[in-house]
């Protein structure tokens, strides 16, 4: 089923936990809601479950407004941070547990806990309580018992925080194969970016109660709404320069400030991958001594240090390091391929600018 909200605030007394929020998770549709603590995300999660009440606005579930349903009729399955299993009970008797509440038969029982172990990877351990069970098996229970009774939506409030980095891997990726395979509407409260990034079909990104943008992976990253997705949204360089003479400039760099009055601060954006690095220092147009180097798999994430001191971040391929015989404290040039005028967070980003440049040699996926 589709989930909607319209309008959506919630207060706790002062606090404005979630403010005039309005959004749509499509059926069978993959969604994150991502941010920072304390960004509403959660009490977003909630108000569709019907653990927390809106203040105001409507929340509706295919199609039906569903403010004043108890959460036992709004045929959701939630699964929370802690796992919330039952310590006392076996695993089949965790994943029956809704079941029997909702009065199913015996053998219906029996044979849709048969189903779920066998979906789950749990063969074997339905007899085990959870403390006999590895965080992601644990993790994998709590999903079972939620989807148990076959609800219309799924809801996971960090379903991965407590476990290490291995698993929470693995569980990313079960996840998005069982959402494939069962296609439930699913929607998912998370802090990390790249968690949201691997698993969503689309992400609501959420600051201080304001919902600040709705959009594809992709979409969030490479056209972010405004300064704060920008920043959140992966890594991101932010200089201050101050415009004379139609030109912004801070430490060595220049950018092209038509039209902007003389002594106006700017705030430049600009992804590592717009810049271009060569070990010919005759290429570009800036210098900066390569000051540190980060091994990412594939890519390297590198830091330049110009003379004045100011920092640039910059991302390439091992092969591209390897190929121009870079090192760190070897002097480099750079330019910078594409930059943003970034606005204040509310107001939305200028179009991404292009700067005249020679491209350098690049070997492999330049990303």
């Amino acid at each position: 089923m589709s989930i909607e909200l319209r309008n959506v605030s919630k207060r706790f007394g002062e606090v404005v936990a979630v403010n005039n929020v309005s959004f749509t998770v499509r059926e069978g549709e993959l969604m994150a809601l991502l941010g920072p603590s304390g960004g509403g995300k959660t009490t977003v999660l909630r108000m569709i479950a019907g653990l927390e009440m809106p203040t105001s606005g409507d929340v509706l579930i295919g199609g039906k407004r569903v403010n004043d349903v108890s959460v036992q009729q709004r045929n959701i399955g939630f699964v929370f941070q802690n796992y919330a299993l039952f310590n006392n009970m076996t695993v089949a008797r965790n994943i029956a547990f809704g079941l029997k509440i909702k009065k199913w038969r015996r053998a219906d029982i029996q044979a849709r806990i048969a189903e779920l172990l066998e979906l789950f990877g749990l063969q074997g351990l339905e007899s085990r309580y959870p403390h006999q069970l590895s965080g992601g098996q644990r993790q994998r229970v709590a999903i079972a018992r939620a989807l148990a009774p076959k609800p219309s939506v799924l809801l996971l409030d960090e379903p991965f925080g407590a476990v290490d980095a291995k698993i929470r891997q693995e569980l990313r990726e079960w996840l998005v194969t069982l959402h494939h395979d069962l296609n439930v509407t699913t929607v998912f409260v998370t802090h990390d970016q790249e968690e949201a990034m691997e698993v969503a079909n689309r992400i609501v990104i959420f600051s201080r109660g304001n919902l600040e943008q709705v959009g594809s992976p992709r979409e969030v990253y490479e056209q972010p709404a405004n300064e704060f997705v920008a920043r959140f949204i992966g890594v991101m360089n932010v200089l201050e320069p101050v415009v004379k003479d139609g030109v912004a400039r801070v430490g060595e760099l220049e950018f092209p400030a038509p039209g902007q009055p003389d002594g106006q601060k700017l705030r430049i954006g600009f992804r590592p991958y717009a810049v271009q690095i060569s070990s010919d220092l005759t290429q570009y147009r800036y210098r900066a001594v390569l000051r540190h180097t980060f091994f990412l798999g594939v890519l390297l994430r590198v830091e330049l240090e110009l003379p004045s001191g100011l920092i640039v971040r910059a991302r390439m391929t091992k092969e591209e390091y390897a190929h121009q015989g870079l090192e760190e404290g070897c002097e480099v040039s750079f330019q910078i391929r594409q930059y943003r005028v970034l606005a204040r967070e509310e107001a939305p980003l200028q179009p991404e600018l292009e700067l005249p440049y020679t491209p350098p040699p690049i070997l492999g996926e330049n990303i």
